[in-house]
């Protein structure tokens, strides 16, 4: 009886393996659904119960090539077998020079260009920041309500948005300064925004004493908003003229997520500095910067680098990412998806028009912004929330986002196909109307 007592306890099972957790990982680290994953195929994952899942998220517009993807379990096998780590700092190797060669060429824009890797988004932001401030020797850097940059203390000082990701951790770095993104559905416009830089000009710091402007084409944590094309065209004007570091900071729009390889290509404007992350070697960890020749060679050898950035096993991933990329017409692929969950979710939204305020998407970055009686004054952080809640009863993983937490964002993998997405947004659309009532 006691041996049969302790196999059921040993069980793994989704609330056993909750239930440790809590015990030994910090609060700080938690996670939104206590369903632990034992495999994952394309857009689909298993948990270890048993329960079958369509993938909303993307772990996070990670696997834009879907989980698994066989040209990249391959090429990081293969890569396992030779050697798992030399640093590229001491013992570098093919990979990382062909990985660099194929994003300088990929990045926006005709000038002449380099990249580093590091590990991270929060790495890639922080060098951002770093080669701008040696390049211009000023010390200023202005980012955007709403946005968001990393975790780190420096990051976390550029983002725009308090709770949960700076709350308690102050103080931050200073000579950081903010302005309005324009939103439209929250009457800030481009010439809000333009004219709040202007005031920060007069009122905070001189332009002249401004080393970068740091902006997300397409806004992630911040609600999935993307910038107008004349907004970020303006701003590569006013960065002209003051000689200032534009970064595109594309660690979740890259990789064919909206449509284009690089989210600022739809406004075709060529950054100083790019930042890299995310999907670009589906799921394995490695994040890169690149931007014009001159400004990357600010600074000094030795000022830029990292013991893990660059490494072989992300490198061969990354590389097979871009063949699979280039070789399933995914960037194509991500318009298509975009438009089926445009159309889906906008009958959603004629049903309940009081509740969806509005349905966006640039590519396959889309998102639902819920509102209460149709008011975008009026965010439905509570009806976001419980859906989010309840999405795994109806086999489905989402993710919210937001400056009120009250949008609803969907990152399907751009290799999902017509009848899995269609079949999570039959799922989606009665997860919603159940909770509606």
């Amino acid at each position: 009886m006691n041996k049969m007592m302790n196999d059921m306890t040993d069980k793994t099972t989704n609330a056993n393996l909750q239930a440790r957790k809590l015990k030994v990982f910090a609060r700080g680290q938690g996670n939104i659904y206590p369903v632990f994953v034992e495999r994952a195929i394309n857009a689909e994952l298993w948990d270890v119960d048993g329960n079958r899942y369509i993938d909303f998220g993307a772990g996070i517009a990670v696997t834009n090539t879907g989980h698994s993807h066989p040209k990249v379990v391959e090429a990081v096998k293969s890569q396992v077998e030779k050697f798992s780590h030399s640093c590229v700092m001491v013992n570098p190797y093919e990979s990382a020079v062909e990985l660099a060669e194929k994003l300088v060429e990929l990045a926006p824009g005709s000038s002449e260009k380099k990249a580093i890797f590091v590990s991270t988004g929060a790495e890639a932001v922080e060098n951002c920041v770093k080669i701008a401030r040696a390049h211009t020797g000023r010390r200023g850097v202005i980012a955007f309500n709403g946005g968001f940059h990393g975790r780190t203390n420096l990051a976390m000082a550029l983002t725009g948005k308090i709770t949960p990701y700076k709350n308690l951790f102050g103080p931050f770095p200073g000579d950081i300064f903010h302005a309005p993104f324009p939103t439209a559905l929250h009457d800030v416009s481009v010439r809000d925004s333009l004219k709040a830089l202007d005031n920060l000009f007069k009122v905070d710091i001189a332009p002249s004493d401004v080393a970068a402007i740091i902006v997300e084409p397409v806004q992630g944590e911040g609600g999935f908003y993307a910038a107008p094309a004349e907004f970020l065209q303006a701003l590569r004007k006013l960065c002209d003229e003051h000689g200032i570091v534009l970064i595109a900071d594309e660690i979740q729009t890259g990789f064919g997520r909206t449509g284009k390889m690089f989210s600022c290509e739809h406004s075709n404007i060529e950054p100083d500095l790019i930042t890299m992350a995310k999907g670009i070697a589906g799921g394995y960890p490695i994040a890169a910067v690149v931007g014009k020749s001159e400004i990357m060679d600010a600074p000094l050898p030795g000022g830029l680098g990292g013991t893990y950035g660059g490494s072989p096993v992300a490198c061969a991933a990354a590389l097979a990412v871009l063949e699979v990329i280039k070789e399933e017409n995914l960037v194509q692929r991500s318009q298509q998806v975009g438009e089926l969950f445009n159309s889906r979710l906008n009958q959603l939204k004629a049903q309940f028009p009081q509740l969806i305020g509005e349905v966006r998407n640039q590519g396959s970055m889309i998102a639902i912004e819920l509102t209460c009686d149709g008011d975008p004054e009026k965010p439905n952080t509570e009806l976001t929330q419980s859906i989010i809640a309840h999405a795994t009863h109806y086999g489905l993983i989402l993710l919210a986002c937001g400056f009120y937490g009250n949008v609803i964002r969907f990152l399907p993998a751009l290799t999902i196909s017509d009848q899995l997405a269609n079949e999570g947004l039959d799922s989606f659309a009665k997860l919603f109307a159940d909770l509606a009532r």
